[in-house]
């Protein structure tokens, strides 16, 4: 039950930024990148591939057999995240996502513990 409760938390970290997929608004909002900039369209697709985390999360929290995959995909998207953020300087406009994935970086560690090693 544990597992599943940390799967869900997983995949709800990655659920706001999937949000600016449908509403595209979100984008300027949240990144002050205007709909008419060619990084909007890489913003509106970097939610769409948020998308995929969440569903891996949620899927992974109700069949076992996807967690080691899982795990991967969560850990490639919230590390290198961090990662890029220390080498820019740790922007302030980018603090909340930093502070979300080190939040749910003990939940991956405990959900990747149980996909690798305790079985």
């Amino acid at each position: 039950m544990a597992e599943r409760i940390c799967w869900i938390i997983l995949g709800l970290i990655h659920l706001p930024p999937f949000t600016a997929f449908f509403v595209p608004s979100l984008i300027t909002r949240l990144y002050n990148v205007a709909s008419d900039d060619v990084n909007f369209a890489l913003l509106q697709h970097r939610a769409a591939l948020f998308g995929v985390v969440l569903i891996t999360c949620l899927w992974s929290a109700f069949d076992p057999g996807t967690r080691k995959l899982a795990v991967t995909v969560v850990a490639l998207s919230m590390i290198s995240f961090l990662l890029i953020f220390a080498l820019y300087g740790q922007p302030g406009s980018l603090r909340s996502i930093a502070v979300a994935d080190l939040v749910g970086l003990p939940f991956l560690a405990f959900v990747g513990w149980r996909a690798f090693l305790a079985n």
